[in-house]
């Protein structure tokens, strides 16, 4: 694209506001200089900067990130762009063993200068730690993979798609709502590209170029009679894709009650759903409390794994280190070591995945310079496994990684994220439709709504979006003011039935927050319908006394 082109393309968002808390996401820039990547060999040579002096000053190991991160973010609402926003955050971060402690330090000073002055820092960071630590670091053996590169397999950048292209998607879906009756719209389109480059004493330099897209929207109807209102959000996902998501392909549209989505999205055929159901949401039937069996859709089942299986198996959780932010553990080392803890019933398989294509957590390696892969996690209903880095490999018997290290820039100390974590689809041939007609009393849900999960992620409540009810195996209306009720190890053992790969989709969280100080990270969680027979049902409408 020409500059002029662009520059007249992008101008109708020239006096949109500033996003709130846009600092944390870094400086201003033109979108046409998101599209020049720094060139790997200077980046080499920086890093190498940067490891000569963090092992010239006693550094037992050492790595070396330098990450450019941008963001693009397209926000309207009805008939007016509210922003858009172009962000670049640049610098590299520097982790050291010294001592047999860990010290960190980063600088956006991107000179060989300033990379070895901060790396002597990092060194320095870390000796004055080793006066308080106990036990050294210990490290899971890693082999340097020398030279390599991975980039997500996209097939259009969405940095390079006109802003003009974007606004007129938005906007258009928004008229489809209003003109459909919607009292209120919004809509985005998120974009994110991490160009991060690894490099450690191992011997690995390591240069990825990673890309993400959130296309959204929530549309909300109003009975004035009444003074309630409901809303419908999108039933996209976040997607580790390109623009290509956005180009919608019959062959990836899940038909039903409601459109939903698989590798393709089309958001001008979901919002006029969405409006028509906000619309039905408003005289449906309160729901009867009590006990259901659950059909649980993809689009609403992802948050109940991130929150009920994601979050606990998390091994930093487990060992107690996020107690003060974000809660422990029930599923603590006994119940694993003890090899027949029942998670779930036997058909409940679930998986740590950094592999899966178009999925939010795929990438080549982790930001420890760790080769990604796949592992079970629950296994026909028995927990078998947790998620782990190098420096806590050792405590579950794990001689590598499991490459699931990740910061969410280059400012901020790489620790344990969650990968994408999945409910693997059912082996013998299922689909929604033969599910629902085995159901006597049960509910339909899709879409996710809000939740509440204790702090050791057993007790917990989910909503939705859509809700309907099954009566001897049909669907025979919508319902609203639900909830459900269990706690983890009831519900996923209550799991009976999980449709087959046909119908298996990702969902996932674009923001995921964990840490002290916070950082946030993107992860998918992939699943097909599924099945969970008798849960406790409330409405959440109902008021007592």
């Amino acid at each position: 694209m020409r500059r002029r082109d662009f520059i007249y393309l992008t101008g109708l968002g020239a006096a949109a506001t500033a996003l709130p808390n846009l600092s944390a996401f870094g400086k201003n820039i033109d979108v046409q200089d998101a599209l020049n990547p720094v060139d790997a060999k200077i980046k080499k040579e920086l890093s190498d900067a940067g490891l000569n002096a963090a092992k010239s000053a006693g550094a037992t190991y050492a790595d070396v990130r330098i990450g450019r991160y941008l963001n693009q973010f397209v926000i309207t609402r009805e008939n007016r762009v509210l922003n858009v926003a172009n962000t670049e955050s640049y610098g590299v971060g520097i982790r050291v063993i010294a001592n047999g402690c860990w010290g960190f330090a980063a600088t956006n000073e991107v000179t060989k200068d300033g990379i070895a002055k901060t790396a002597k820092r990092a060194v320095a960071v870390a000796k004055a730690n080793a006066k308080l630590g106990s036990a050294p670091v210990q490290l899971a053996p890693q082999k340097g993979y020398g030279e390599v590169s991975w980039k997500t397999p996209i097939e259009k950048n969405a940095f390079e798609v006109p802003i003009k292209e974007k606004v007129d998607l938005l906007l258009g879906a928004n008229a489809i709502a209003m003109g459909a009756g919607a009292n209120f719209v919004n809509s985005t389109i998120f974009a994110v590209n991490e160009q991060k480059y690894f490099a450690s004493t191992d011997g690995s330099y390591i240069d990825q170029d990673i890309h993400r897209l959130f296309p959204s929207f929530t549309v909300t109807k109003i009975d004035p009679t009444k003074g309630s209102f409901e809303t419908r959000s999108a039933l996209s996902s976040p997607v580790g894709m390109g623009y290509e998501y956005l180009n919608p392909k019959a062959s990836d549209t899940i038909t039903g009650i409601t459109p939903r989505y698989k590798n393709r999205y089309d958001m001008l055929e979901d919002i006029k759903f969405a409006t028509k159901q906000a619309g039905e949401k408003l005289t449906a039937k309160s729901v009867d409390p009590g006990k259901y069996d659950l059909v649980l859709d993809p689009t609403h089942l992802w948050l109940t794994i991130h929150e009920s299986v994601g979050h606990p198996t998390e091994l930093d959780r487990v060992l107690g280190y996020e107690a003060n932010y974000a809660g422990t553990s029930f599923l603590t080392l006994d119940k694993w070591k003890a090899g027949n803890f029942k998670f779930g019933s036997d058909k409940v398989n679930v998986v740590g995945d950094k592999l899966q294509v178009g999925s939010l957590g795929a990438v080549g390696y982790d930001d420890e310079g760790v080769g990604t892969k796949k592992w079970d996690i629950i296994k026909n209903g028995v927990l078998v496994n947790y998620q782990a880095i190098r420096d806590q490999a050792h405590i579950i018997g794990l001689k590598e990684s499991q490459g699931c290290c990740y910061a969410q820039s280059w400012q901020d100390v790489q620790f344990q994220r969650m990968p994408n974590v999945s409910l693997q689809p059912g082996t013998a041939k299922l689909s929604v439709d033969e599910m629902i007609k085995n159901v006597e009393k049960g509910v339909y849900i899709i879409g996710n709504g809000s939740f509440s999960i204790d702090q050791q992620r057993y007790n917990f409540q989910f909503g939705g979006q859509l809700f309907y009810e099954i009566k001897e195996g049909k669907i025979v209306g919508m319902l609203n003011d639900v909830a459900y009720q269990a706690n983890t190890q009831e519900f996923w053992n209550s799991c009976t039935q999980v449709c087959d790969e046909s119908d298996y989709r990702l969902g996932g969280s674009f923001n995921d927050g964990k840490g002290q100080p916070g950082q946030s990270s993107a992860v998918s969680h992939g699943s097909s319908t599924t099945r969970f027979n008798g849960v406790n049902v409330i409405n959440t409408k109902r008021k007592i006394g």
